[in-house]
């Protein structure tokens, strides 16, 4: 186990590493913040699904993930379409127009991290995207822990690691219009 000292140091990285978010959600196009985003990443790396799983899997409350899948679908950018196994539930599916953004935020997220991170060697980029794999997994086996303890079956870690989180490119703005 590392000392006090380097865990200091650890806790001092994360609240820099505030800066890195904020730049990468100035990038977002304003009409698609980063709760969005997670919806179209989502979808894209797991395909079609059930509001249940996005909620799961955003690891948030279904009245939170019901207003990102409302802000998404109001854009055209998914549809939600009856579960032919039952009803009541819909099933989320993106659609030409969110698989294109999906692909423009993808594309923006990849030309920022490479300009930022430039200096830096294959290696070293693998080495940090695994670290951090690793690091968001023994946060999912405490919370895993801490709902055998006290809720439902957990769910199990993603192996895979992150996708780079979408980025907005650094243009003038319009203000968006909002219907």
């Amino acid at each position: 186990m590392a000392e006090q000292a380097r865990y200091e140091e650890l806790i001092r990285q994360f609240s820099a590493f505030g800066a890195v978010k904020r730049e990468m959600g100035r990038m977002m196009p304003s009409e698609c913040p980063s709760g969005s985003a997670a919806v179209l990443t989502l979808l894209g790396r797991y395909g079609d699904m059930r509001m249940s799983k996005l909620s799961e899997l955003l690891a948030v409350d279904m009245s939170v993930t019901s207003r990102h899948v409302a802000h998404v679908a109001e854009r055209g950018w998914i549809e939600r379409s009856p579960d032919p196994a039952d009803k009541r539930s819909r099933i989320l599916r993106l659609t030409p127009a969110g698989r294109s953004l999906l692909d423009q935020l993808s594309r923006r997220t990849c030309h920022m991290l490479a300009e930022r991170m430039g200096d830096w060697s294959d290696d070293e980029v693998a080495q940090l995207t695994t670290l951090m794999a690793r690091l968001r997994a023994s946060f999912d086996d405490t919370r895993s822990h801490d709902t055998r303890i006290h809720g439902p079956e957990p769910r199990r870690p993603d192996p895979r690691p992150p996708a780079p989180p979408p980025v907005r490119e650094q243009t003038t703005r319009t203000p968006a219009i909002t219907q």
